[in-house]
């Protein structure tokens, strides 16, 4: 999905139209967050957005799963598959399955952690459980009720923002901010934008911690992009900031081709993609997530092996303190489960 321009300005006369819309909308999605969803069992924290489109949600999944493994723990990832025909429940295998079959972010962090896919996510929890997890970290699913969670974190991302905070269709907000920002209990704000200050103004006045983070390139992408022209293409949420984190990273992009998020590549896109970049003698360069859907698309030109993955890492500013917050989330989840 594309998202519209409209989405982005403080205020236009398609967002005024849409208003009545989004108020049924919100409605809704505001009182089906207040179900109360099917008890895990084992801790579950869930890494979300209060808006549809890219903030950094998978680095922060890959990021909190590096953090659980180093306190004794065994992270499962928990995610719908959105963008894959699989319904589920199943353990992803990134040597059998494509994108297509499981969805784009669970097969590329499947190289890393285990990761289930469920529709039915109360499914996917006894999977993930009988695969011996000890924390489910849910990758999306804030606004979904059928699962307690014991913690919520949620990705903002400080450039972007929330747009001009509507609710679907009038804007990209998944709810009323009202409803979203109550069942928040942590908020990570990535990068260094000022989008991000009112909401987070409100998170830390509820004594809820703001915790900041950044993307960090991958050294291995850097240096094999050094010195190099490139034409980078994306198909996430927001491929500008992909853009923009190339540019500022030292990397000379001389073109750029943005596509819908979980875009699905034609052979025909790419040999077009790779056409442009030979005439100019670019390199191509695109996200870990694309080169996830690359590998599902048949006939595949030899040349796309040329693609660089841009390899990026999420890293917290303070990480005493994201240490400190998981681990009181995790004792306090235990504690209640023994409470009864």
């Amino acid at each position: 999905m594309r998202e519209p321009a409209f989405w982005h300005r403080p205020s236009s006369w398609e967002s005024y139209l849409l208003r009545p819309l989004a108020a049924i909308y919100g409605a809704i999605a505001a009182r089906r967050m207040r179900h109360a969803g099917v008890e895990a069992g084992i801790p579950v924290l869930c890494v979300g957005n209060y808006h549809v489109g890219g903030a950094g949600k998978t680095p922060t999944v890959l990021a909190l799963a590096r953090l659980l493994r180093e306190l004794d723990e065994v992270p499962v990832v928990l995610s719908r598959g959105y963008g894959g025909s699989s319904r589920g429940p199943v353990k992803v295998d990134p040597d059998s399955h494509t994108a297509t079959d499981v969805g784009d972010e669970p097969l590329m962090m499947a190289a890393i952690l285990p990761v289930v896919i469920a529709r039915d996510r109360a499914a996917g929890v006894a999977l993930a459980r009988a695969q011996g997890a000890s924390v489910i970290l849910m990758d999306d699913g804030f606004q979904n009720p059928s699962i307690a969670k014991d913690a919520a974190l949620i990705v903002i991302d400080g450039t972007r923002g929330l747009g001009n905070g509507e609710v679907i269709p009038a804007g990209p907000l998944r709810a009323p901010l009202k409803s979203q920002l109550a069942r928040t209990d942590a908020l990570i704000v990535v990068g260094d934008g000022e989008a991000a200050k009112t909401v987070a103004a409100e998170i830390a006045a509820s004594g809820k911690p703001v915790l900041a983070a950044h993307l960090r390139p991958d050294e291995t992408s850097l240096a094999a992009l050094r010195g190099k022209r490139v034409l980078a293409f994306a198909g996430i949420g927001d491929p500008a900031r992909f853009f923009n984190t190339l540019q500022a990273s030292g990397i000379a992009v001389v073109q750029s081709r943005a596509f819908a998020d979980h875009h699905p590549f034609t052979k025909s896109e790419l040999d077009a993609l790779i056409a442009d970049a030979g005439r100019d003698a670019l390199t191509l360069v695109t996200t870990e997530k694309d080169i996830a859907r690359l590998r599902g698309v048949d006939g595949l030109p030899a040349k796309v092996q040329a693609i660089v993955p841009f390899a990026v890492t999420l890293q917290f500013e303070e990480s005493a303190q994201v240490r400190r917050f998981v681990t009181d989330q995790l004792f306090k989840a235990r504690n209640r489960r023994l409470r009864g």
